[in-house]
């Protein structure tokens, strides 16, 4: 892996080299400071001081974007080294069922069947927002197999912070664990219970809600010394924001499926409704799941 900026050309070379002189000494005893000593003396020895702090600042740069690239690759490749309708997954279970003649039973066990998924944080377990997006866009191209989209993402991965000087606060913790219930979970969690739904169920009927979903970051008022009453507020307005903004861009979605006479319209309605909802959360009147299904039949 390379960046292409000239400051970063040698650090590639140099970081085995590196890893080397420390895995040796760490093996001999060695302190850090004798080990960095160490390397530069043996291979960069014309370098000043502040030359040597740009190098270790350099490593430390490079390494955090392989670990950017190991993660998306490991996502895009998440579905080929793992078996996705193998044991311990829903199909391998309908099928089970399904052979041994207890479908019944399974439909029976789904019905009273619980999964809580606590949301927790910490501050060092998180990339920065636009770091998350350039992993999101880096692991699409690689299962796309595009070279050149692939390149111009490293490019702008080694122009992009991985890190802010100040600590973030229980909010800003919030956020970011926010961008994955919108990136990742919701649409997981919809394939989901589609899929019971269908495959499993095979009605209209509505079942039990066998995911729920827990946030910690900015409810530890226990624990969290900086979460405090208008924190937790905070929190949860823009988490009532985030899952109506996703619920109005997939409205936004199936009007451009649904074209028909007397159903667009009725579309446009439920969309503007919730928009107006998800922009204004000081909307007095909360608006519910019968009032939106009544809005859509008339």
């Amino acid at each position: 892996m390379t960046l292409p900026f000239d400051a970063v050309t040698k650090t590639g070379v140099l970081l085995p080299l590196f890893h080397e002189t420390c895995k040796k000494g760490f093996e001999e005893g060695d302190d850090p400071t004798t080990i960095v000593e160490t390397f530069f003396t043996k291979y960069q020895a014309r370098r000043n001081k502040q030359s040597q702090i740009n190098l270790l600042f350099r490593f430390i740069q490079y390494i955090e974007r392989q670990v950017v690239l190991f993660d998306a690759i490991e996502d895009a490749a998440f579905p080929i080294v793992n078996n996705m309708e193998g044991v311990g997954t829903l199909r391998n279970l309908k099928g089970s069922a399904q052979s041994e003649g207890k479908m019944e039973e399974l439909k029976e066990f789904l019905e009273e069947f619980k999964v809580r998924i606590v949301l927790t944080a910490h501050p060092t377990q998180f990339y920065p927002g636009s770091v998350l997006g350039i992993i999101t866009s880096l692991t699409k191209a690689i299962k796309e197999n595009d070279l050149s989209e692939i390149n111009n993402l490293f490019g702008q991965l080694g122009k992009t912070p991985f890190f802010k000087h100040k600590k973030p606060t229980p909010y800003q913790e919030a956020k970011s664990l926010i961008w994955y219930l919108e990136n990742v979970f919701y649409k997981t969690f919809g394939e989901i219970y589609n899929y019971i739904q269908t495959s499993i169920y095979a009605d209209d009927k509505k079942h039990n809600d066998i995911i729920n979903i827990g946030f910690w970051p900015g409810g530890d008022r226990d624990g969290n010394p900086f979460v405090k009453p208008e924190t937790t507020l905070k929190v949860a307005k823009k988490l009532k924001k985030a899952i109506l903004k996703k619920y109005y861009q997939d409205l936004r979605d199936l009007r451009k499926k649904l074209t028909f006479r007397g159903v667009e319209e009725r579309i446009i309605r439920l969309e503007t409704i919730m928009y107006d909802y998800s922009i204004n959360l000081k909307t007095k009147k909360a608006i519910s799941a019968k009032e939106l299904s009544r809005t859509f039949k008339h």
